[in-house]
């Protein structure tokens, strides 16, 4: 069986909307699973410059599934080991709760196999 990796990452820009409500990155797009095919995330890795907790979240199909803390002027790496399959025709993406207000911008990484 074949597999090819696949990433959400970028340093993208935000304003909050609270830390309960998530709010697209700006310059980041998510990922369509292929017919035929199915994704497994394998890791998050996130980075705050901001002076002010951010939550990162990964949404399947617009729904949350998973919340990233990320402190204040920090960094988290969160192995997922292969959780999860998501089937085709699902939509992986990432999303920002932040307080708000707060402008700024976060470094994601959420590394994908599609196998």
């Amino acid at each position: 069986m074949s597999s090819t990796p696949r990433f959400l990452q970028g340093t993208c820009t935000f304003t909050g909307a609270g830390l309960e409500k998530p709010v697209p990155l700006e310059g980041l797009s998510g990922f369509r699973v292929p017919d035929g095919h199915r994704a497994q995330p394998v890791y998050f890795r996130g980075g705050n410059p901001t002076e002010e907790l951010l939550v990162v979240a990964l949404l399947r199909d617009g729904v949350v599934t998973r919340l990233f803390p990320v402190g204040a002027k920090d960094a988290v790496h969160v192995p997922l080991s292969i959780v999860e399959d998501v089937e085709a025709p699902s939509t992986l993406e990432l999303q920002v709760m932040a307080p708000e207000g707060l402008t700024g911008s976060v470094v994601v990484d959420l590394g994908i196999v599609e196998v």
